[in-house]
């Protein structure tokens, strides 16, 4: 991300969203008529999503968070558990992927279940963030984040783009797959900021550090040139910060201190040109700083728990779950 871009410098958390890159794996318009239900297995990697765009259903995510939806609602199912969408409560809900699917495509496909009863339709799918680093943010998210309709000019941007959705939804017109996958990424971040914007605990720890004037913007600098030869004094003075005052302001904030925080992020850069750029060990010291692949290797070890090789192996990709 080029230093220069002035919207990097004003917004931390958005270029940490951004720079945790973000992708759709599937997708499914699920037309449904009472009594149905669904079983969503669980996907420890992904995020699950349902958008209502008719009728109504309850969300049961593993029988602790029970929510009902109605059209209009956007649901997030953030840490990949399992869960179900039903009817009404106590309707029997088969595993999705035990159903048949119409597929348009390998990413998208239409389902239809369920009795003669009340329609419901249900935009599905599950995204992923493709940085390693995503773990920070996906660690500190509740078990679901349901953004309803309201007045309030952001939730009628997401209505917006809901509506949208529905109506390439209806009719899959060419390029409709196209303009539904990425609407629903956009979704997926306008809903974790929406979280972020109105729960206490969007504004604690990694992501209250983000928000914080200056130490957002110590955050953003490692984020944006991690190979650049970091100290805690050097970061100060880009803040007109003292030394002092920036590590104990960063270490209160953050929950960690800042050269462990740089090192961390690091690691994770490394881990991520590892598993998707085909990085080699001795690139990699070489760019972050080290005098030897020995001494990357162990700092790798220690900060993520395992060596780059092992990491690098980690690359094969886990299979897809389908959804609903």
């Amino acid at each position: 991300m080029r230093g220069d871009d002035p919207w990097t410098t004003t917004d931390p958390l958005g270029e940490a969203l951004h720079v945790l890159r973000m992708s759709g794996t599937f997708y499914c318009r699920s037309e449904l008529a009472a009594p149905w239900g669904l079983t969503l297995p669980p996907d420890p990697q992904a995020m699950w999503f349902h958008v209502v765009t008719a009728g109504r259903c309850l969300l049961d995510v593993d029988g602790a968070d029970v929510r009902p939806l109605a059209p209009g609602d956007f649901a997030l199912v953030p840490h990949g558990d399992g869960h179900r969408v039903r009817s009404e409560a106590d309707v029997a809900a088969p595993r999705v992927e035990t159903l048949p699917h119409d597929y348009a495509s390998d990413r998208y496909a239409v389902l239809r279940h369920g009795g003669g009863g009340a329609h419901t339709t249900l935009i599905c799918g599950t995204v992923r963030f493709d940085h390693p680093a995503a773990r920070d943010l996906v660690e500190l998210l509740p078990r679901t984040i349901v953004v309803e309709p309201s007045a309030s000019p952001r939730t009628e941007w997401m209505q917006s783009t809901l509506r949208l959705i529905t109506d390439e939804a209806r009719a899959l017109r060419p390029g409709g797959e196209a303009v539904i996958t990425r609407l629903s990424d956009i979704l997926v971040i306008q809903a974790i900021r929406s979280w972020i914007e109105t729960d206490p605990a969007g504004r604690g720890g990694w992501l209250g550090a983000l928000q914080d004037p200056r130490v957002g913007r110590a955050i953003s600098l490692v984020h944006r040139d991690p190979a650049r030869a970091w100290t805690v004094g050097s970061l100060a003075r880009e803040l007109a910060m003292s030394r002092s005052a920036f590590a104990a302001r960063f270490t209160e904030l953050a929950g960690e201190p800042v050269m462990r925080y740089v090192t961390r992020w690091r690691m994770n850069v490394a881990r991520d040109r590892l598993q998707h750029e085909g990085a080699t060990v001795a690139e990699l010291a070489g760019h972050l700083g080290y005098e030897s692949e020995a001494a990357f290797s162990r700092a790798f070890k220690r900060t993520l728990g395992i060596s780059p090789g092992a990491a690098k192996r980690q690359a094969v990709a886990a299979p897809t779950a389908e959804t609903a």
